[in-house]
C-alpha cells in the first residue's frame, strides 16, 4: 500500500511537471504586443500601439523603418500563413503534408508562375520606391524568423523556418491570379457538352451568359479638384489556403449620403479560413498615413483608406485564360503543330519534395499558348493536348507597382494610372475619396478574337485562327468616373459594354446585382448605419422569382398534406435567408433536385463539375422559366419522353421526401438554421478531433445564403447540409463625413497565433453583423494598452 501511494505521488509529480512544462512552453509561443524590441533593419524608434482588437499601428520617422516594423508584426501573428500562402504556386505544400498533396503540387508547379516571377524580378527597377519598400517588409519579417518566436505549427509538422524573398511576394500574387480565373472549371465541361451532346444542349447552357443582366454602366466624367473542371475541383479542394470567388463594393456620392460625404463599402468575397485572409495595420509617417488590409506577404494592401481616399476590389470575372487543343507532330511528339509548321515543345523537369516520401520527378511540355495540361493533372480523360493560355504569365507583370501606386495615390489620376498598369487577375477597382469623387475601373488586359469564336470552348491551337487578335486599351476598359447616377458598384456582374460588345466572362448571376441597385437607386439620404445595415441584408431578389416560376408547374394535385404545407410556405417565402426561415431549406433542397432531375440524365459524371459553378446559378432562371427545352427529357427512360411539368412534380415531392427523413415530419421545424453553418478551418484542425477543437474557429449559426448581399457560399449536394466554405472576407465601410470613425470587421480575428487573444476575438461580432472601429485618430490610438517599442540594434 505504501509502495502504492509512493508511486500515485511520483506519477503525480511527473504528470504536474508536465503540464507546467507544457504551460510554460506554450507562453513562449504568444505574440510579444508589449514590451521593447531591437530591430536592425531600422533607422529611429518605431512605436506600435495595438488597439483592443490586435490591430498595429505602426508609428515611424520614415517609411523605410514602417515597413521593417510591418514585416516583423505581420510575421509574428501570421508566419505560419504566410509559410503556407507562399508554397501554394512553387509546388512545395508536399513538403509540409506529404503524398495527398503531391497533385496539387505538380498543377501549380507546373503553371509557369515562378518561372514569370524570376523574369519578372530580373527586369525590376531596385531603385523605386516599392522596391525599396518590399525589401524593407521582408527584412522585418526574416527578423522575426531569426529572433521570434516559431509558431506552434511549425513543431506539429516538423517544419524549419525559411527566410523569404522577394520572389515569395510573386508567388503569392500568382497564387492570388490564378484563384481568381473561373474559365479552368468552366470551358472543359463546355467544350464536352458541345462535342458530345450536340448544339442544341450547349447553345441553352451557353445562352444563359446574356440573359437576366443587371448591368454595371461606364459612364466618365472629369475628376473633381480641389474641393477543369472535376479534375481541377479536386485538386483545388487540397489547398490550405483559400481561393478568391466573388465580392460587393458600393461607393454612394455626396448627392445619394445624408451629410453631403462619400460613403464606400466594399466586403471581398473569398474561401473561410482560419486565419482570416486579411491582416490589418495602420501605418503612420511624417509624409504617409494608411490604413490597409494585406494579403500574406504582400507589403502593400490591395484594400485601404486614409483621410483623403478609400480604395477596395471585387473581382472582375473576366476571361483571361484560354485551353487550346494541340496537334502533335504524328512523327515527333516532342513538336507540335502551328500555322508556319511544327514548333519544339519547351521542356522543363521539375521536382516535388515529399514528406516522408520520394522525391517525385516530372516533365512539363509548354507551347506557345502555355504549359500543357495533361502532363499537370494525371486523371484528363482526353488524349489530345491542352495548353492553358494564362494573361498573368504571358504579359509584363507589373502587381508591385500596382499595389504600391494605388495604398500611395495624392490624387484619383494617380489612383487610376496605378490601376491601369494591372494585367491580371482583372479586378473592379473600386474608389470614394473625401473630395467627394467616386469611380470604378474593371482593371486588368483585355483583348479580342475573331468574331464568333466562342472562348468558353476549348480552341484550335494549330490553325493560328484562334490567336488573339488585338489588345484593349485601357480607356476602354469598363468605367465610371462621377457618374450621374452618383453611385457605383460592382457584385461581379456583367458590364454594360466593353469596346462596344459584351465583353466575355465567367459575370455572376445577378441577384446580388440586383438587390443593390434596387437598395441603393431609389434612397438619398444614406448614413454610414444604413450601409451597415445594407452589407449584412439576406435577402435574394431572384430567388423567389426562380420559386414562382417552379412552383407554377408543381402538378399539385398528387400533393400529400405535408407537401400542400411546404408548397404554400415555399410560394409566399419572400427570398430572407434569416435564421428561422422555412423557406431556404425548402428550396435549396428543391433546386438541388430540380438541376440534378434536369442535367444529370445527360452529363453524367460532367454534371458534378457543373452542380456548383457559377454557369449553374446562371441557367437556373433561364431554365426554369423554359416551356421548351431539350434537357427535359431524361435520356435513360426508354419509350418515354418527360415534360417540364414532370420533372418539376418529381423534384419538388422527392425535396419534401428528403426533408421529412432528414429533419421530421413537421415542417415548421424546418429551420435554416438547422442545415446551414459555418465553421472557419484550420489546415491542421481539418485534421480532426481534439485539432479541431483547438484550431478552428467555430461552428456557428448564421444568416445569409447564396448570393445574397451578406454572401454566405456553399455547396448545394446531396447530403441536404450547407457548409458555409466562403463569404466576406472582411465588411469595411468608410464614411468620409466622419472618417475617424469609419468601420470593419474580419470574420475570425487579426491573428494567426492560437495563443493570442485576437485569435478569434471577432468571431461572434462577424457573424451577428457587428463592427469595430478602424482607429485612425492619433490621441484615441496612444490610450492603446499595449505598446511595443522597436529600437536600432547597434
Amino acid at each position: 500500500m505504501k509502495l502504492f501511494k509512493k508511486l500515485f505521488k511520483i506519477i503525480i509529480a511527473i504528470l504536474l511537471l508536465l503540464i507546467a512544462g507544457v504551460w510554460i512552453f506554450t507562453r513562449t509561443l504568444h505574440p510579444t504586443y508589449n514590451g521593447e524590441l531591437e530591430l536592425a533593419a531600422i533607422s529611429d524608434k518605431v512605436t506600435v500601439h495595438y488597439d483592443a482588437v490586435g490591430v498595429p499601428h505602426i508609428n515611424a520617422k520614415n517609411q523605410q523603418d514602417a515597413y521593417v516594423a510591418l514585416g516583423y508584426v505581420h510575421a509574428q501573428d501570421r508566419l505560419w500563413q504566410m509559410e503556407l500562402i507562399r508554397r501554394i504556386a512553387a509546388g512545395r505544400l508536399a513538403e509540409v503534408f506529404g503524398d495527398d498533396l503531391v497533385r496539387t503540387d505538380k498543377f501549380f508547379s507546373g503553371l509557369g508562375i515562378e518561372e514569370a516571377a524570376v523574369k519578372t524580378i530580373h527586369g525590376l527597377d531596385r531603385k523605386s520606391e516599392a522596391y525599396k519598400l518590399t525589401e524593407a517588409y521582408l527584412k522585418g519579417i526574416n527578423q522575426f524568423i531569426e529572433e521570434g518566436t516559431t509558431p506552434l505549427e511549425f513543431y506539429l509538422v516538423g517544419l524549419e523556418k525559411e527566410k523569404y524573398t522577394i520572389k515569395d511576394v510573386y508567388n503569392v500574387f500568382g497564387y492570388m491570379a490564378f484563384s481568381f480565373a473561373v474559365a479552368h472549371k468552366t470551358d472543359p465541361l463546355l467544350t464536352e457538352v458541345k462535342e458530345k451532346l450536340g448544339d442544341a444542349y450547349f447553345n441553352e447552357l451557353n445562352g444563359a451568359n446574356f440573359k437576366n443582366l443587371t448591368l454595371i454602366k461606364n459612364e466618365k466624367n472629369p475628376e473633381i479638384k480641389a474641393g477543369f473542371a472535376q479534375a481541377m475541383n479536386t485538386l483545388l479542394d487540397k489547398l490550405p489556403i483559400s481561393p478568391f470567388i466573388g465580392s460587393n463594393s458600393w461607393v454612394l456620392g455626396p448627392e445619394k449620403t445624408k451629410n453631403g460625404k462619400v460613403i464606400f463599402a466594399n466586403d471581398p468575397h473569398i474561401g473561410f479560413s482560419q486565419p482570416s485572409v486579411w491582416y490589418q495595420s495602420h501605418i503612420k509617417t511624417p509624409d504617409y498615413e494608411i490604413y490597409g488590409f494585406n494579403l500574406a506577404l504582400t507589403p502593400f494592401p490591395l484594400l485601404g483608406h486614409n483621410r483623403n481616399y478609400a480604395y477596395g476590389l471585387t473581382m472582375f470575372e473576366n476571361d483571361d485564360v484560354d485551353f487550346y487543343y494541340e496537334q502533335n507532330n504524328p512523327n515527333n511528339p516532342s513538336e507540335y503543330k502551328t500555322k508556319t509548321g511544327y514548333q519544339k515543345y519547351k521542356l522543363i523537369d521539375k521536382t516535388i519534395k515529399i514528406k516522408g516520401g520520394v522525391d517525385t520527378i516530372y516533365q512539363i511540355k509548354v507551347s506557345k499558348h502555355g504549359p500543357v495540361m495533361n502532363d499537370l493533372i494525371d486523371f484528363i480523360d482526353d488524349e489530345r493536348p491542352i495548353a492553358m493560355q494564362w494573361i498573368y504569365t504571358k504579359l509584363k507583370n507589373q502587381l508591385l507597382e500596382v499595389s504600391y501606386q494605388m495604398s500611395h495615390a495624392k490624387s484619383l489620376s494617380e489612383f487610376k494610372t496605378g490601376a491601369s498598369k494591372l494585367h491580371a487577375p482583372g479586378l473592379n477597382i473600386m474608389y470614394g475619396d473625401a473630395k467627394n469623387n467616386i469611380a470604378w475601373f474593371a482593371s486588368g488586359k483585355l483583348y479580342k478574337y475573331r468574331d464568333s469564336l466562342h472562348t468558353k470552348l476549348i480552341l484550335n491551337g494549330a490553325s493560328g485562327d484562334d490567336e488573339i487578335k488585338e489588345w484593349i486599351n485601357f480607356e476602354e476598359n469598363p468605367q465610371a468616373i462621377n457618374p450621374s447616377w452618383n453611385y457605383v458598384y460592382s457584385a461581379n456582374n456583367q458590364p454594360d459594354s466593353i469596346a462596344g460588345m459584351l465583353y466575355p466572362g465567367y459575370y455572376l448571376s445577378e441577384d446580388r446585382a440586383k438587390r443593390i441597385v434596387d437598395l441603393l437607386a431609389p434612397k438619398n439620404d444614406w448614413t454610414k448605419e444604413d450601409v451597415a445595415t445594407m452589407i449584412y441584408d439576406v435577402t435574394s431578389p431572384t430567388a423567389p422569382e426562380i420559386a414562382m416560376h417552379l412552383t407554377r408547374n408543381v402538378k399539385r394535385i398528387q400533393l400529400t398534406a405535408s407537401e400542400k404545407k411546404a408548397f404554400h410556405l415555399l410560394k409566399n417565402w419572400k427570398g430572407y435567408y434569416g435564421k428561422n426561415e422555412i423557406g431556404p431549406v425548402i428550396y435549396n433542397r428543391f433546386i438541388y433536385e430540380f438541376q440534378k432531375n434536369t442535367f444529370q440524365d445527360e452529363m453524367g459524371k460532367a454534371y458534378n463539375q457543373f452542380a456548383n459553378t457559377p454557369l449553374i446559378e446562371k441557367v437556373l432562371p433561364v431554365q426554369a422559366k423554359r416551356e421548351n427545352s431539350v434537357w427535359w427529357d431524361d435520356v435513360t427512360t426508354k419509350n418515354k419522353v418527360e415534360t417540364k411539368e414532370m420533372i418539376i412534380t418529381k423534384s419538388f415531392q422527392n425535396a419534401i421526401v428528403f426533408l421529412q427523413n432528414q429533419l421530421g415530419e413537421n415542417v415548421e421545424d424546418w429551420k435554416w438554421n438547422r442545415v446551414a453553418s459555418v465553421e472557419y478551418e484550420h489546415p491542421i484542425g481539418k485534421a480532426g478531433g481534439l485539432l479541431r477543437k483547438f484550431f478552428n474557429v467555430g461552428p456557428f449559426k448564421t444568416n445569409g445564403g447564396d448570393q445574397v448581399i451578406n454572401n454566405q457560399i456553399y455547396n448545394i449536394d446531396s447530403t441536404g447540409v450547407y457548409k458555409i466554405t466562403a463569404g466576406p472576407s472582411t465588411r469595411r465601410i468608410v464614411d468620409f463625413s466622419d472618417v475617424e470613425n469609419s468601420i470593419a470587421i474580419l470574420p475570425t480575428g487579426q491573428s494567426g497565433n492560437v495563443f493570442s487573444d485576437h485569435y478569434k476575438d471577432q468571431a461572434q461580432k462577424y457573424v451577428d453583423g457587428k463592427f469595430v472601429k478602424m482607429k485612425i485618430n492619433q490621441a484615441e490610438i496612444e490610450k492603446s494598452e499595449n505598446v511595443l517599442i522597436f529600437y536600432p540594434k547597434d
